[in-house]
């Protein structure tokens, strides 16, 4: 079955960006290459993205700055609960509940999945159990405050450890798997359910 993973970097103290939504902090020589992008991209042919990550990326186009652009080779989908009357290819918004999407997402032939992000995206999908596995690069920068890279849950998530690899910069890889037998939200445990997002919505 297809999965879909969380690929992304985060400082140290957590943070996927600063409270504004600026990653400047991510602008460092890469002495170590790509850190496993160029493996992970040709392991997946559809990217999961909250309304505001779409929001950044379409500024981070407007900049120019390379490789901001929608690949056309890949599905990009676009959690929204306000979408545009139309959306030009390759983008498609999804207004649709998570679970039900996730299931036909998984039925369809395919590669693996990438969860963009951000963190409202990612927390609402571990609501419904369907992150499979998280791939996090700490990066060896302290930022003091920012997006996390959960929104806030009533969530207890256990993980299992596949691999750590340390790069020659100080950039850390932790690659994790999601254990599936935790209880959904609201059953059990100390989890209590979250109201506030059916889907990912507009937040980072």
């Amino acid at each position: 079955m297809r999965k879909i993973i969380v690929y992304i970097a985060t400082s140290t103290d957590g943070y996927i960006a600063r409270p504004d939504g600026n990653v400047d902090w991510l602008n460092r020589p890469r002495t170590a290459g790509d850190y496993g992008m160029g493996a992970l991209y040709r392991s997946i042919d559809t990217i999961l993205w909250g309304r505001k990550t779409y929001d950044v990326a379409l500024e981070f186009q407007k900049q120019g700055i390379k490789g901001a652009a929608f690949d056309p080779k890949v599905k990009n989908y676009i959690f929204s609960h306000h979408p545009p009357s139309s959306a030009a290819p390759p983008v498609e918004f999804v207004t649709e509940a998570i679970p039900a999407f996730a299931r036909r997402l998984r039925a369809t032939p395919g590669k693996d999945i990438w969860m963009m992000g951000g963190a409202g995206l990612i927390a609402s999908f571990l609501d419904e159990n369907e992150i499979d596995d998280f791939i996090i690069h700490v990066i060896p920068t302290l930022i003091g405050e920012g997006i996390p890279l959960i929104a806030a849950r009533h969530l207890e998530v256990p993980l299992q450890l596949r691999s750590c690899r340390r790069y020659s910069d100080g950039v850390v890889r932790h690659h994790y798997s999601v254990l599936k037998s935790r209880p959904r939200k609201g059953r059990g445990g100390n989890a209590r359910p979250n109201k506030r997002l059916k889907l990912a919505g507009a937040r980072k």
